[in-house]
């Protein structure tokens, strides 16, 4: 499970998709950016797209349809598997591959631009087709669509503004993609499916290798792929809008499966997480915390709201969060304070949140967070997404269909308070004298309307599933000054917790006033 940043190199030059390619089950991602990095810096802006003096080349139109996609895949799954081949004019390094997509071209459809295959980071050709009143003719010859005319085969594409200055959608490396949200800028990444993920055995990586696009207008883009892999095939159906509040795509699934599979994961989301506020130890870096997403937000169909702060932990880790009938999860970034991060480079108080939002009953599952240690921003170890009880059996089909939301605003948002800040420290009043005793003390914000108006006689009490030995003091109490924001302080004994995390929530009498928070407590 592995994918690049997509940076801005600038304000005004946007968000920039690189190349993504699955390396191997210890590194969710890599992110190349540097050498297009400092390319598109000396641009200062994408330059406005012109006509090429070659011009693409397309096949003869041919109906197409949803249903001609589904039986397509359908008979693919009753096939065995071919891997890709690496394609002859793939760019040498990613400096030349830069050099092949930022610069003046000519655009698929008004608003697609492509990625050229590359050695070593995305060395395999999709196949895209243009669709129009029903039918699709197959791009045949891209050199049109390359800067300069030049030769090159397609590995994905992005969706460009309507000025072409920027891009706001983008499909590259296995079945990856992205959106910038609302504030212009790129973060985590979605999929089409994850496949034994977080199981000791090594993952697969099914590929999207071949896309249908149809314009619809300069904000709306519908999009069809084919998903291929060693288990499985998959008909996929992306129907994506830009407005001000960010991008949603709804996305309809049909998969087949060539063999069973031990963990399906429906809708995975990929992030990174390196460190936060809560982590004394700051890893060596000057700014103050570096992440895409801070947490993961469930919502249950039970109606509990659950928040899972991120954390990097020492060993690999996996929660299993009971979600039968899911209403919807997603990995956010609910801290967008500019001075919480202090990088004017990565912007990563404009990272967009990602929520998933089932669209009809899927059954009993579980929402799965997988976070693994890193070192380094350049690494994904972040996942998240929905295993349903049903195991996919070889011969057997499933389908999904959901809502993605890419957005700055908090899409988890309901009646109960969030918790918008957490931290770690040792236990204790502050200013006392360290006794060196191992109790950890953990502190948690919440805010929301729920609470608005509240105070400290109006029985409000945190709720915790910590069994007294381990709960050495517990305060709740509202934060001077703020209104409506609430915090709760927990002394906690590490070596006296049963499970590897606890649970946190404000109530009043049997009225739960906040979402519930799991929080680990080893690092």
């Amino acid at each position: 499970m592995n994918r690049t940043n997509m940076r801005g190199a600038s304000p005004e030059a946007g968000p920039i998709a690189e190349a993504d390619l699955p390396v191997s089950q210890r590194s969710l991602a890599r992110r190349e950016f540097s050498g297009l990095l400092a390319l598109v810096a000396g641009l200062a802006a994408f330059p406005r797209v012109t006509e090429a003096a070659v011009q693409p080349k397309f096949a003869a139109p041919r109906p197409f349809s949803w249903d001609t996609l589904v039986q397509q895949a359908r008979e693919l799954a009753g096939r065995p598997w071919t891997a890709p081949t690496t394609s002859p004019h793939a760019a040498a390094d990613f400096d030349a591959a830069g050099r092949l997509t930022y610069g003046q071209a000519q655009a698929l459809g008004g608003n697609v631009r492509l990625f050229p295959t590359t050695r070593g980071t995305s060395p395999h050709a999709v196949k895209l087709h243009l669709v129009e009143n029903g039918a699709a003719r197959e791009l045949i010859d891209a050199r049109g669509l390359f800067v300069g005319g030049k030769q090159g085969d397609p590995a994905g594409f992005r969706v460009m503004t309507a000025d072409q200055r920027s891009d706001w959608m983008a499909y590259l490396g296995a079945s990856y993609f992205r959106a910038s949200g609302s504030r212009d800028q790129y973060g985590l990444s979605a999929r089409g499916i994850a496949i034994d993920t977080a199981l000791s055995k090594a993952e697969e990586f099914p590929a999207f290798t071949e896309f249908w696009i149809e314009n619809l207008a300069a904000d709306h883009i519908r999009i069809h792929a084919l998903l291929e892999g060693p288990s499985v095939t998959g008909a996929y159906a992306f129907d994506c809008r830009k407005a001000a509040v960010g991008v949603t795509q709804d996305v309809r699934a049909a998969l087949f499966f060539r063999r069973d599979i031990e963990r399906l994961g429906a809708a995975p989301i990929t992030s990174m997480f390196w460190y936060d506020q809560s982590d004394s130890a700051k890893r060596g870096d000057w700014r103050p915390e570096i992440h895409d997403s801070d947490g993961l937000a469930l919502w249950s169909g039970s109606g509990e709201r659950i928040w899972v702060p991120l954390s990097n932990p020492a060993v690999n880790r996996t929660n299993a969060l009971r979600a039968d009938r899911v209403k919807g999860f997603g990995l956010l970034q609910r801290d967008q304070a500019f001075d919480h991060y202090q990088d004017d480079g990565a912007f990563y108080d404009r990272r967009p949140s990602l929520w998933v939002e089932p669209q009809g009953d899927w059954g009993a599952g579980t929402v799965m967070l997988y976070r693994m240690p890193t070192d380094a921003e350049t690494q994904d170890n972040i996942a998240a997404f929905w295993v349903s009880d049903q195991p996919a059996k070889a011969g057997q089909s499933r389908e999904f269909a959901y809502r993605l939301t890419w957005t700055s605003q908090d899409p988890s948002t309901g009646t109960a308070a969030r918790c918008v800040d957490s931290w770690q420290g040792r236990a204790g009043r502050p200013g006392d004298t360290p006794t060196g005793q191992e109790a950890r003390k953990f502190v948690f914000d919440f805010e929301g309307p729920a609470l608005k108006g509240l105070g400290r006689d109006s029985g409000v009490t945190a709720a915790t599933n910590l069994p007294a030995k381990a709960l050495l003091h517990s305060a709740a109490y509202p934060v001077a000054g703020q209104e409506g924001r609430w915090r709760v302080t927990l002394d906690v004994q590490p070596s006296a917790v049963p499970s590897p995390e606890f649970r946190v929530y404000l109530k009043r009498g049997e009225q739960a006033l906040s979402e519930t928070v799991i929080q680990g407590v080893q690092p």
